[in-house]
């Protein structure tokens, strides 16, 4: 798999809720342009080391053009790429990072009870494994 140019996107693979914003990002990508990677994978490690980012970070990852995003500027970035008009939800990328992560880590800190870890699928063996990084 070639990842000179992908956009990648690192997610809590242990996390019902991560799981599904996956497939719905998968759904909302007409171009095919992010790869994905759980953290916990030994893809996810290396990037984390990589980009000095914490082991245990509670945080999705959008990797691109060779720079890491984290927080609500990943979350806008990938919804920057979607059509019209989940593509307005970019707009929120004015107000100040301090205020959107507090609120990006409410829902961090209480995603499992959003979903449950028991819902959590194994998206690697879905009609989309081609989008996932298994190295």
């Amino acid at each position: 798999m070639k990842l000179d140019n992908a956009s990648i996107i690192l997610f809590d693979g242990n996390c019902g809720f991560c799981s599904k914003s996956v497939l719905f990002i998968i759904k909302h990508d007409k171009k095919g342009i992010f790869k994905f990677a759980s953290l916990q994978s030994e893809f996810g490690k290396l990037m984390l080391d990589k980009f000095s980012l914490e082991k245990n970070t509670e945080s999705v990852v959008l990797i691109k053009n060779g720079t890491a995003f984290q927080k609500s500027t990943a979350a806008l970035k990938v919804a920057k790429e979607f059509t019209w008009p989940l593509k307005l939800l970019y707009t929120f990328i004015i107000i100040p990072p301090f205020i959107r992560d507090f609120i990006y880590d409410i829902i961090a800190k209480n995603r499992h009870y959003i979903l449950p870890k028991k819902q959590v699928c194994n998206l690697h063996n879905t009609k989309y494994s081609s989008r996932f990084i298994n190295v």
